[in-house]
């Protein structure tokens, strides 16, 4: 199966414009003071004074003003602002939509009259509070650059993350102030730099604006993240594929995460009750994966390392045979019978113990898990031999893996843009690499059934020299 991802510059938090309400030429403008080519953020610029129409009337009747039919259409819905507005000599004013009476429907306006009420000009002082980080930019950027204006953003914990294009660089920190004045729960925001500088594929990137705090605590899955967003990769992005691929596990499955990071895939999917043998050659992925894991109270079931992804894929078959995972946990009976057995007493009772006997550590790797999209491809070759002889020395793993191989789920980019050319491209270069033609199976994140015949080629692959670390077990 191939599965399209979702692309890669989409945004996960936007902001919408605060709307200009009309009715003919009697407009109610709460549009922000246009200043164009601000590149140093001035909020005192931003003030507005708008007259608005309002109805005087005692108390008791401000409800019924709200409540009529007539008055419906015509009462105001400015995003922030009240409908009722109480006076200093204990009255209160209705606003409308409208800076006019004239603007007011005649049904609408006998009504008003009929309530004794008294029709008069209302202010609203309108400051850069009022306005949403959309509406700011809109008046601060050039014309040219309006449509597209960044003001969306990733999250990832109290980071607000953005990819901006040359054309918006000049503005940056205009930019990226105006984001963290408007997003409360956001106190750092960065801009990701084309560069990546290392062989761990993080991504070089610059403050913008707040507190040069880059460890966050991300919750995901209903599971904790913390991390280094500027030493480790992590994609807020992907969050619906992590979920989309956990949900394909059963609790009985084993997991080996080729490119685990912080653990995205690996902690969900052990909550669920997997076992996971979790890999990344990057040190500080190593180092915040362990610490998830525990913080998570999953160590039982996954097995953290520190080591080249060819590597991880030649020994993690041996690791299992080896080093087996715990069961995972049976299912609870329904609430229903639980309160019973209670009741009865067969609970933990020594005969039903007794009875029971304990089902055998997990040694069968039924996944793989390879996100890492840029390059996992070129890992597959490393799946050539991994049950021979010669990769696995005198253990007998013939009768775990008799029933069936692991599936494999490979996440790779493709320059073609037709699906039909995409999954052509994907599966060329995903053959290439296994030496072996695939199934018509389920294949941008390509899930197959490791060909038996792969893993028991006598073809070697080439493995790199890496200085590799090992987690413990």
């Amino acid at each position: 199966m191939l599965v399209r991802l979702r692309s890669r510059h989409s945004l996960l938090v936007s902001c919408s414009r605060t709307p200009i309400m009309s009715r003919r030429s009697h407009t109610l403008d709460v549009s922000p003071p246009i200043h164009r080519g601000m590149s140093q953020l001035d909020t005192t610029a931003f003030h507005k004074s708008v007259p608005v129409l309002a109805a005087k009337v005692p108390p008791a009747k401000a409800g019924v003003l709200l409540q009529s039919q007539l008055l419906k259409r015509s009462l105001i819905d400015a995003p922030k602002v009240r409908s009722v507005v109480n006076t200093q000599d204990g009255k209160r004013l209705v606003l409308f939509r409208f800076s006019d009476k004239a603007a007011l429907p005649p049904e609408a306006l006998d009504f008003l009259n009929g309530e004794s009420a008294e029709l008069l000009t209302h202010t609203l002082d309108l400051n850069y509070d009022y306005w949403t980080a959309d509406d700011i930019l809109h008046s601060i950027l050039p014309e040219e650059l309006v449509e597209g204006a960044p003001s969306g953003f990733a999250a990832t914990g109290h980071i607000a993350h953005l990819n901006l294009n040359t054309e918006y660089l000049p503005y940056k920190h205009v930019i990226g102030k105006v984001i963290l004045d408007k997003n409360k729960h956001i106190r750092t925001v960065v801009n990701k730099l084309d560069s990546i500088s290392n062989q761990f594929r993080v991504f070089d990137m610059e403050l913008l604006a707040g507190e040069p705090d880059y460890v966050v605590e991300h919750s995901e899955s209903n599971c904790r993240f913390t991390f280094d967003f500027t030493e480790v990769y992590w994609n807020s992005r992907l969050h619906t594929e992590h979920a989309r691929l956990v949900e394909q596990f059963r609790p009985e499955d084993v997991v080996a995460d080729v490119f685990a990071g912080v653990g995205p895939f690996a902690i969900p999917a052990a909550k669920k009750g997997c076992g996971i043998f979790a890999n990344d050659l990057n040190p500080n992925s190593y180092k915040f994966l362990t610490k998830n894991v525990a913080d998570n109270k999953v160590t039982t079931l996954v097995r953290p390392s520190c080591e080249d992804g060819r590597a991880f894929i030649r020994g993690v078959f041996s690791a299992a045979f080896d080093n087996p995972v715990p069961p995972a946990s049976p299912p609870k009976p329904p609430k229903s019978q639980r309160k019973l057995e209670r009741h009865v007493g067969l609970a933990a009772s020594p005969a039903r113990l007794s009875s029971e006997s304990p089902a055998p550590r997990r040694k069968r790797i039924t996944h793989f898990a390879m996100n890492l999209p840029d390059s996992a491809i070129e890992f597959l070759d490393a799946f050539r031999g991994v049950l021979s002889p010669t990769n696995i020395s005198d253990r007998d793993l013939s009768g775990i893996y008799a029933t069936g191989l692991p599936m494999v789920h490979c996440y790779c980019f493709t320059r073609e843009l037709e699906p039909e050319k995409a999954e052509a491209d994907i599966r060329q270069r995903v053959e290439e690499k296994l030496g072996h033609a695939l199934e018509q199976e389920d294949m941008y994140c390509i899930s197959f059934r490791l060909p038996r015949a792969v893993a028991l080629s006598h073809i070697e692959p080439y493995l790199p020299r890496f200085p590799t670390l090992r987690g413990k077990s």
